[in-house]
């Protein structure tokens, strides 16, 4: 199950509203160009220093 990230650029091609997010695989992907990016989770989501 994917998600279309608005608003976000991509980094790569600059095309606007081309990212989608894939949180089981764990990555961003970009529809246009095919440029990925994995995705690092913080299971403490920064309570701790």
């Amino acid at each position: 199950m994917t998600h279309l990230l608005h608003g976000l650029r991509c980094a790569t091609c600059l095309t606007l509203n081309a990212l989608w997010l894939d949180p089981v695989r764990g990555l961003v992907e970009c529809s246009e160009c095919g440029q990925t990016a994995l995705i690092v989770t913080d299971p403490d989501e920064g309570r701790t220093a």
